[in-house]
This record gives C-alpha cells, sequence and structure tokens, in this order.
C-alpha cells in the first residue's frame, strides 16, 4: 500500500469515462461567467463538485462576495457526477470503532452528523425546487457472510445502547427469510442470505443536484470558470496565488474542495489523502423487476467488501434502471491498483465483468431474463479521496494561513459534504458565537492537524 499511497497524484484527466448521469451534460457544463480569467478575487474555491457548490453557497449566503470557482473539466465532472446516487450512511458499521478509539460522545456525533447530512441534501432541493430525483427512503443492507451477520448486529445493538430513542439509532432487523420475500434477494440465484438491516436514507442525481446549486449561486454572482486546471498555488503577499491554464489569479483565501485530487494541487497531502477509484454501472432490469418494485436502495454484503444499487425512481429519465457500483474486491488484489490512481479514463474489466453480474447474483428468479436491449446501459469510473484514519480534513491548513480545505471523504461524500461545507463556512467567517454553537455539533477528528497528516495510509478503513 505505501507504494500505491506514493504515486503522484495527477490533475483531473481529460476525457473521462462517460458517466450515465452526464449523458446528457448540463447547459452550464462549459461556463465561464467571464471571457478572461479576472486577475484578483476574495475567494477562489477550486472543485465544483458538491462541496465546492455548497461552500460557494454558504459564504454568498453569509456576505461573501467576489468569489471564482476553478473547474478543470466540465462543471461537477468529478466524483459528485460519477457517484453512484446514494444518500446513505451505514453509521453502525464504524460507530463501534469510532466510540472505542475516540468515545462515546463523538462516535454520536459522527452518527448524528451523517444522518442530518442526508435530511438537509433532501430538504435543500425540495426548498430550491432542485429537479435530481430526490428520493428520501429507507435501504436495506443484505448480508452474506456469517461473521459479517453477527458483527452487524453487534454493532447496531452497540449503537443503540449509545444512542437509544435517537433517529440516527434507528435500525429494523430482517431474518434471512424475510430478505428474500420482502426484498427479493436468494431466490433462485444466491442462497447464501444471512439477514438483512433497513434503515432511513435517500437516493437522487448528485450531479444535477449540484449543478442546482452552482445555478443559485450563479444567480447570487458566482463568477464559474470551467476547464480552467488550477496547476499551482503559492504564496504572495497578504494572499495566495493560484497559477491555471489560461493565467494567475490571487485572491485573499483559497479553499481546496478536489477531494482524490487534492494532492495535485498542494504536495503536502501527497500520501495522505489517496486516490481511490471506483465503479459503477447503470443497468436495464431483468424483465421480472418491474419499474417500482424494489423502493429503496440496497447494499450487498460479502466478506471482503460490498456493492451498493438504487433503482430510478418513478418519472426519471431511465426509469427503472438499475444503478450498482463497488466489487473492488473482485480485482486483482481485492482491488490493490486502484488506489493511488486518479485517472478516471479507463475501467477494470475484472470489476467490470462482477458488476455486469450481480443482478443475476442477488436477485435470481426475482431478476428474471435480460431486457432486449442487453443489461449495461453505461459504464464509468470516478475518484474518490482517502485519509489514514477514514475522517474527512475539513478547516484551515496548519501553518498556512487562509488556506482552507474541505476533502478526503471516504466514497461516502453524499452523507458528509454538505455539513462539512457548513462547518468550513463558519470556520471561514470566524464568527466566535457559531464556533461555539459549531463545537456541539461537528465531530472535532474531522478537523485537519498537523497531527493528522502526519499519519501513514494503510488501506481504506469502513468497507
Amino acid at each position: 500500500m505505501d507504494q500505491r499511497a506514493s504515486i503522484p497524484v495527477t490533475l483531473p484527466r481529460d476525457n473521462p469515462t462517460r458517466s450515465y448521469w452526464q449523458l446528457e451534460p448540463d447547459k452550464i457544463a462549459d461556463v465561464r461567467s467571464t471571457d478572461s480569467l479576472p486577475e484578483k478575487a476574495e475567494v477562489i474555491i477550486i472543485g465544483s463538485g458538491i462541496t465546492g457548490a455548497a461552500m460557494a453557497f454558504n459564504l454568498l449566503e453569509t456576505g461573501t462576495r467576489d468569489i471564482v470557482m476553478l473547474e478543470a473539466r466540465q462543471a461537477c465532472s468529478g466524483a459528485t457526477g460519477r457517484n453512484g446516487g446514494h444518500t446513505k450512511a451505514a453509521s453502525y458499521l464504524s460507530f463501534p470503532e469510532h466510540e472505542k478509539q475516540h468515545g462515546t460522545a463523538m462516535a454520536v456525533k459522527i452518527a448524528r452528523l451523517e444522518l442530518a447530512n442526508i435530511r438537509a441534501v433532501h430538504a435543500f432541493a425540495r426548498e430550491h425546487g432542485i429537479e435530481c430525483d430526490s428520493h428520501p427512503c429507507d435501504t436495506v443492507d443484505v448480508v452474506y457472510d456469517a461473521a459479517r451477520w453477527q458483527f452487524n448486529q453487534r454493532a447496531v445493538k452497540t449503537m443503540q445502547d449509545a444512542m437509544p430513542d435517537d433517529d440516527a439509532s434507528v435500525y429494523a432487523v430482517h431474518s434471512a427469510e424475510e430478505v428474500r420475500s420482502k426484498f427479493f434477494c436468494g431466490r433462485g440465484g444466491d442462497e447464501g442470505v444471512y439477514g438483512g438491516l433497513s434503515y432511513e436514507a435517500g437516493s437522487l442525481n448528485s450531479y444535477q443536484f449540484a449543478i442546482g446549486v452552482l445555478k443559485l449561486c450563479l444567480e447570487k454572482g458566482l463568477n464559474l470558470q470551467t476547464n480552467t486546471p488550477a496547476l499551482n498555488l503559492e504564496k504572495v503577499g497578504g494572499g495566495w496565488k493560484v497559477e491555471t491554464t489560461r493565467g494567475s489569479i490571487e485572491a485573499r483565501k483559497v479553499i481546496l474542495a478536489t477531494n482524490g485530487y487534492t494532492a495535485s494541487i498542494w504536495e503536502k497531502f501527497q500520501g495522505v489523502i489517496v486516490p481511490l477509484r471506483g465503479h459503477v454501472t447503470a443497468q436495464r432490469p431483468g424483465l421480472n423487476i418491474p419499474s417500482d418494485r424494489l423502493a429503496g436502495s440496497y447494499s450487498f454484503f460479502s466478506e471482503k467488501g460490498y456493492d451498493y444499487m438504487i433503482q430510478r425512481p418513478k418519472g426519471s429519465k431511465f426509469e427503472g434502471d438499475i444503478v450498482i457500483g463497488g466489487a473492488l474486491s473482485k480485482a486483482v488484489a481485492d482491488g490493490l491498483e486502484e488506489y493511488g490512481t486518479a485517472d478516471d479514463t479507463i475501467l477494470n474489466e475484472d470489476i467490470i465483468k462482477a458488476l455486469e453480474g450481480s443482478l443475476p447474483r442477488y436477485f435470481g428468479d426475482n431478476s428474471g431474463r435480460d431486457h432486449p436491449d442487453g443489461r449495461i446501459r453505461n459504464a464509468w469510473t470516478g475518484i474518490m479521496g482517502y485519509s489514514p484514519d477514514g475522517f474527512p480534513f475539513v478547516g484551515e491548513v496548519p501553518g498556512e494561513k487562509d488556506l482552507w480545505v474541505s476533502t478526503s471523504f471516504q466514497g461516502h461524500g453524499m452523507v458528509l459534504c454538505w455539513m462539512c461545507a457548513r462547518a468550513l463556512t463558519t470556520m471561514i467567517n470566524g464568527n466566535p458565537g457559531e464556533n461555539e454553537e459549531l463545537n456541539s455539533w461537528f465531530p472535532e477528528v474531522y478537523r485537519i492537524t498537523e497531527g493528522r497528516l502526519s499519519l501513514t495510509f494503510k488501506g481504506r478503513l469502513r468497507n
């Protein structure tokens, strides 16, 4: 893993695999608010995914003006526009370790933030009329390994003992037979189902959500500069200069919303925020699966890893399609070569083959014959960012005044980014009263520190 983590992180590549969500890019995909790059700005945000969009919106709402956003490729062309469409926390999986390492209060705070993030994203889409197929729903974790099933049940009990009567600890436990009858898994396919857990979650088109937030920001005066990679970052006077392919721009503050690509801009993150390439497919459902049969979302847990799945809701484009990703453990050496790569232009054929066979494997006869047009509609990759301790980095880079980051979301950006952006906005604005309130809900372990930057990456901790 040391060798993979040491691979120099590159800028986003040209001609990435085409994300299902971007088969028809939005009209702002290539927007440049001004023909030339401004010489100066108050704030530069690098990255136009959900973190960059949320940061721009929050800062504009709290009075900051003259914000320039730089995006290396098209708007929202990174991880946000390439994920599996989940807003799903599965907080119970990490709760025991968080409690062991950081105490019960911190573990509870993390679980509450994740659920609050899910609810906030869907509420924002609803409040602002963002058409992104927002679908709050339950999810089910289907378990195919005896040891993992025992662990999952213990983890849920640990969480519920620590935070009884809390929304974040509400889980329903399902027997193997109930999983087969209620969630249609196993019949005629993989019979090794041990049980399942269901809980609050959701799904959405995160590309359209982030694009919707960016449009709100453009109306408020955001200067968006797409297809403008940031090449270098250096201190100048009382601020920062960002060198791009189209010239340089200076600002008092710079915010890195760059997730797995962060080390390509600020070398101190090399080996600390490690890219990991993920794979996702969009599949036409088997003929036995009607478009409204799978009302919630799914994850399928085996001994070594998991796959995750949503079905596109009624009224959406490609209604009924099943979006399923994961299968990292199906690659050579459990997917070791996917670590350290920032190349989303190609596919790992072993992983794609495993995903292609996933629906008959999980649903068996309940899936039915393939659609006449074939099973796979689209397959693509995206780059996630992982840290040594499994937590995001949020805050001001130690020793670098007014260089701020909200990055490294462990493949769970849709349940972390929104609230982390809210926290970072409070830190940047520096209101003492708001900072005191922030400490009541924002996990201290997410804050960037010199100690965390010195940790050694050993692989992803949450699986």
